[in-house]
């Protein structure tokens, strides 16, 4: 059993109770962890605040990256409340709709710099942030998707965005390794979110990985919990820089 037993953890990116964040922050709090949870905005508040009461979670505050100062208040109220922090979850990303479903080659200047921006550098800010915290170590978590290593039909824009998150990922590895603060990027098979139900025809993909991967089946949000809440741990010690996929074995047949 994953033991995060007195270990404090930031998680960002619960919309509702089928979100990817939710599963690892359900399987964080089950191992032990104490957890800040952010919401979007006002509306997502009614849907997260619910969940967060459920994880016992005493900091429960709003995340938009898009707004100056609001990433800097999560980190402060940290700072003011625990005073130190051992793992975040990083499970945002965005792109505008008319730059998301049409071609890569015909995506806007400011919807292409929008999505890496809230997709991408957002990672790079709480990094920055969370590195004073983290005095004895940590991990960092972000989520990707098999389609930043190969094409996949709709992905479209977020291809590009999530292989620059996940280079990202191994150059915050390599910076920050030597204050033993860890960095992985997941990437979950395909899996029904509120996220997901942008990208084009995507039941489409929900059908081509049940019939092409290995294992027959897709993957839940537990899945992924159960591997973050591993990679937090000690346990996950001389780990550092991966990208992990969690998807049945689709990507060594896709």
């Amino acid at each position: 059993m994953t033991d995060l037993a007195g270990k404090k953890g930031l998680v960002v990116g619960i919309a509702n109770d089928m979100s990817i964040a939710w599963g690892c922050a359900q399987n964080f709090r089950k191992a032990g962890a104490e957890l800040a949870v952010t919401y979007l905005n006002e509306k997502a508040e009614a849907f997260v605040r619910p969940l967060a009461d459920a994880l016992d979670s005493q900091l429960v505050m709003p995340c938009n990256v898009e707004h100056p100062g609001e990433l800097e208040a999560v980190f402060a109220a940290i700072t003011q409340h625990w005073g130190k922090l051992d793992f975040v979850l990083h499970s945002i990303a965005y792109a505008p709709m008319d730059d998301l479903r049409g071609r890569v080659i015909d995506c806007s200047e400011q919807g292409f710099l929008r999505a890496m921006s809230v997709s991408c550098h957002s990672f790079i800010r709480m990094a920055k942030l969370a590195e004073p915290l983290m005095q004895h170590g940590g991990t960092l978590l972000t989520m990707s998707y098999y389609g930043a290593e190969k094409v996949v039909d709709h992905y479209g824009l977020m291809g590009p965005v999530k292989a620059a998150l996940e280079s990202t990922a191994r150059y915050l590895a390599h910076e920050l390794g030597p204050k033993q603060i860890r960095v992985h990027a997941l990437s979950p098979g395909p899996l029904l979110t509120r996220a997901a139900s942008g990208i084009a025809h995507f039941d489409d993909l929900l059908s081509q990985a049940v019939e092409r991967a290995p294992q027959h089946q897709l993957v839940d949000i537990d899945d992924i919990g159960a591997v973050a809440a591993f990679l937090v741990s000690d346990a996950a010690h001389a780990l550092t820089g991966s990208r992990l996929y969690v998807d049945a074995g689709y990507h060594i047949v896709g």
